[in-house]
């Protein structure tokens, strides 16, 4: 059974930059894709980034797409999520997550993640 652990939130200025880190424990780290969703107050869940099991590919939403990088390293079991130029609506609760079930790339629906981090507040002043 996989476990992943986030760290790295807090508060940031806008036009600001800040990384978060997620840890992984159980399981083969190096074998599945991870990813990271977002959860602002009263609105649903949502994708972020996902990066493949080898770290080969990534994918991004949209609304963050030449802001933010998700890199990993295998060797140390960690996720991370590099943001820059911080804005506003990037205020919310982030959350790592793994596909510990499957090696599909390009996911981006939280069903398809089985396990989950507690989240780290992200909070964006304005």
């Amino acid at each position: 059974q996989v476990h992943v652990t986030e760290s790295g939130g807090g508060l940031v200025q806008a036009g600001g930059s800040l990384g978060l880190s997620c840890v992984a424990s159980g399981g083969t780290f190096s074998t599945y894709p991870m990813a990271w969703f977002r959860q602002a107050q009263g609105k649903e869940r949502e994708f972020v980034a996902g990066i493949s099991w080898g770290g080969m590919k990534t994918w991004y939403a949209d609304s963050v797409q030449g802001r933010f990088t998700i890199s990993r390293d295998n060797a140390k079991n960690t996720v991370y999520l590099q943001m820059n130029s911080l804005k506003a609506e990037d205020t919310a609760v982030y959350y790592c997550a793994a596909d510990s079930q499957s090696a599909v790339v390009g996911l981006t629906a939280p069903y398809e993640y089985d396990a989950w981090g507690q989240g780290t507040q992200v909070t964006v002043s304005s």
